[in-house]
């Protein structure tokens, strides 16, 4: 025993991440680390003769915690850079852009293509013609549906080009609108506005008048570019809002969290039909709607028991490689290739799929996911 005690600290630091808990905000990891293990929990209900439905009742759309949330912090982040500029052009664009892509193209590249390789040699069912140029340019879903080949990648898509058009939209509303003395804080809002309406109205215009199912609902309205952007604004008005209207923010915080709250659930358990105008136009912004509505209070939630705040802290770490490699590289792979032959099996290896999705996604995070934003800090240096 006392040779295996050093071995197993050893194994543990593997897995042990060191996150500097003082700079971070306890509220928005428990938020981000809802919504991976909401998103992470719908992926395995793939795996199949096992009751995984767990637990048991519906969940609040994790897609949507995340674009809210991602909106929110780079909102955030964005409106400092901007408050400091005295231009906001496009060089001040372009080091944004940098930070940026440092942050999500290393991982999503690499995850590309191993998705490539386990669809070229089988090892799952796909069709490998579905593959193409696109995916290099998070063009596969920009203005309609794509299907089968690395699916999870359409919500990356829409924050990539989301990340891209709102700074420049930015840069563009400060050189027409400086000219007429306009305050930075309209600037940002009239920005903000347009990402909101544009969406909304080309719903309205183009994708209200599909005919679509539930499948195609999701396609070919709600996992494509254009049409969700709006959804990711929520969360720069959030930003907004904190900044330039902090009392506000504060004091809503509690109502704010159980309306949200209450509308998820009713929002949830309301029967869309998929052909109404209504569910076509407004049913996925008001799902978003309603996580934005609990940014304030997660927000302001700074302690909490310290073995929760290290699972929560971990989680979100890990958050952008458990989205990236849960669905294809590692659930597809263990239902194409180990089929449950009952609930025993079937169960031991939901387990199984939850264990490769934490452990793989650790090692991800550690060695290579922080390594290139390390990489990125020193280049900014």
């Amino acid at each position: 025993m006392k040779i295996a005690f050093p071995f197993l600290r050893k194994l543990r630091n593997i897995f042990l991440l060191h996150p500097d808990y003082n700079n971070r905000v306890y509220g928005l990891d428990i938020m981000r680390a809802l919504a991976i293990l909401f998103v992470v929990l719908g992926h395995g209900l793939m795996l199949d003769k096992a009751n995984t439905t767990f637990p048991w009742i519906k969940l609040i759309n994790g897609v949507e915690l995340f674009f809210v949330l991602s909106g929110f912090l780079i909102g955030g982040m964005l409106i400092k850079i901007f408050e400091k500029s005295d231009s906001f052009g496009i060089k001040t664009i372009g080091r944004f852009w940098v930070r940026r892509w440092f942050r999500t193209l290393p991982n999503y590249y690499l995850v590309l293509l191993i998705n490539i390789i386990i669809v070229y040699f089988g090892f799952i069912r796909e069709d490998f013609t579905q593959f193409n140029w696109k995916f290099f340019l998070f063009l596969q879903n920009f203005s309609g549906p794509f299907t089968g080949f690395f699916w999870e990648s359409w919500s990356l898509s829409i924050e990539e080009w989301f990340y891209l058009i709102f700074p420049a939209l930015l840069g563009l509303s400060f050189l027409l609108l400086k000219v007429f003395r306009v305050q930075k804080k309209y600037i940002f809002l009239s920005a903000i506005l347009v990402l909101l309406f544009v969406p909304l109205l080309l719903r309205i215009l183009i994708a209200s008048r599909f005919t679509v199912n539930e499948f195609f609902l999701g396609t070919r309205i709600q996992k494509v570019v254009i049409y969700r952007l709006d959804s990711i604004a929520l969360g720069i008005f959030a930003a907004f809002i904190r900044r330039w209207h902090p009392v506000f923010w504060h004091r809503s915080r509690n109502i704010s969290f159980i309306i949200g709250i209450v509308a998820c659930y009713i929002v949830l358990y309301i029967h869309w039909p998929p052909d109404l105008f209504i569910t076509k136009v407004f049913r996925i912004f008001i799902e978003s709607f309603c996580c934005f509505l609990l940014l304030p209070k997660f927000e302001s939630i700074r302690k909490g028991p310290k073995i929760l705040v290290r699972f929560f802290t971990h989680i979100s770490l890990i958050s952008y490689s458990m989205y990236l490699l849960n669905l294809a590289v590692i659930s597809e792979v263990l239902y194409a290739n180990l089929p449950a032959r009952g609930p025993l099996t079937a169960w031991a290896l939901y387990g199984l799929y939850w264990s490769l999705v934490l452990i793989l996604s650790t090692l991800l995070y550690k060695y290579y996911e922080k390594p290139m934003m390390d990489l990125r800090d020193r280049f900014k240096k």
